[in-house]
């Protein structure tokens, strides 16, 4: 019997490359997972922005947001999220007014203010340019949130986000701290919270920031909080470990520099650890419920009733993606909506 009062769920995913394999069969991995999470039911479908990384082929949210809403029916598809210091803002505005044109009522846009990437390749993207820099952060999203249709803030200038829309993406802000969670409530936006990989999670103090800070706004007269986690379910608990073996091999490559593609489940369970290596891991949260469907949900019930999140967004990455979509289907039939 479903639960009556639990939350949608959505869905996260970064195109993870995998060993013997190139970056086409991990674009066409998120397609699959993307309509196999449409014909499931899922909310929503959000892709990330990663640069220079061996193991993530999503690097340009608004292609393959076109790609994935052009192979799903109803599911709302979105950046989880634009990094928006790497873009300038009325490039992100044409982008999205673009594909919400091509895709109406079905486009969100997450926004971020992390590089997504390295210092280097942070720099690669930026160029010599003045105008994109972390500090401009709340203006340049306020001046995406003025081309995309938002009455209260002032135009102060003749640019319009072509093509003119008729209806407008729904505009998220996207953190894994304090100051994501105050803008997104001073702005009167809905916040998602990205407790998948907080290492030292601030997420309660997080949501009560953004619910007491938060002004209402035309589209939004509540605070909207969505929180993601990473989950894996699988048949038995014991397999839906070893299937999380290499998304903790994936976490560790990320926090000691040694990138690559992402590693099978048997070559993760081989793999010898040093000393350090185990007390980075044991820092990390890596995949936060792996276990049976029954096991998963417990635990999601468990970070709504911590957060009275409206949405969760599943994240967590699989070396297979048939091992993601077979644990979309088990959590999608615990879950009961």
């Amino acid at each position: 019997m479903s639960a009556p009062n639990r939350v949608p769920l959505s869905v996260l995913d970064l195109a993870t490359v995998r060993e013997g394999h190139g970056s086409a069969d991990a674009l066409r991995g998120t397609i699959e997972i993307a309509k196999t999470a449409d014909e499931l039911g899922y909310a929503r479908f959000w892709v990330a922005e990663h640069h220079n990384m061996p193991a993530v082929a999503s690097t340009s949210p608004p292609v393959l947001i076109g790609a994935v809403a052009a192979n799903t029916r109803t599911i709302r598809v979105g950046s989880g999220g634009v990094m928006l210091p790497n873009h300038m803002p009325f490039v992100v505005a044409e982008q999205f007014a673009l594909l919400e044109a091509l895709y109406p009522n079905r486009i969100d846009l997450g926004i971020g203010r992390a590089p997504g990437t390295d210092q280097a390749t942070a720099a690669a993207l930026r160029g010599v340019s003045p105008y994109l820099t972390v500090e401009q952060f709340p203006d340049h999203l306020q001046t995406v949130m003025g081309l995309l249709g938002d009455s209260r803030v002032p135009d102060s200038s003749r640019l319009r986000a072509t093509p003119a829309p008729e209806t407008h993406p729904e505009i998220w802000v996207l953190g894994s701290s304090t100051y994501g969670a105050q803008l997104a409530g001073a702005l009167g936006l809905p916040f998602c919270y990205a407790y998948h990989f907080a290492t030292s999670s601030d997420v309660d103090t997080a949501v009560r920031l953004y619910r007491d800070g938060f002004k209402p706004s035309p589209r939004f007269p509540e605070p909207h909080l969505m929180v993601s986690a990473s989950v894996l379910a699988a048949e038995t608990t014991e397999e839906a470990d070893h299937l999380a073996g290499p998304s903790r091999v994936m976490a560790l490559s990320l926090r000691t520099g040694r990138l690559g593609p992402m590693v099978s489940p048997e070559t993760a369970a081989a793999r010898e650890l040093t000393d350090l290596d185990r007390a980075v891991l044991e820092s990390l949260p890596g995949t936060q419920f792996a276990g049976t469907a029954e096991e998963v949900v417990a635990g999601l019930d468990a970070l709504v009733e911590r957060t009275g999140a409206d949405e969760l967004i599943l994240a967590g990455s699989a070396y297979d993606p048939a091992t993601r979509q077979d644990s979309l289907a088990r959590i999608a039939k615990a879950w009961g909506r």
